[in-house]
């Protein structure tokens, strides 16, 4: 058995180019979205 298998992450879904830019704007929003809610209520 030579085969080697890939694991897939999703990247044709992806709307960014690289994974390392995706990684950083989920980020991103995800610090944006607390600090709504933190300052919300």
């Amino acid at each position: 058995m030579s085969e080697e298998k890939k694991f897939d992450r999703g990247s044709a879904l992806s709307i960014f180019g690289s994974d390392r830019r995706e990684d950083f704007m989920s980020l991103a929003f995800a610090l944006i979205i607390a600090l709504g809610v933190y300052l919300a209520y």
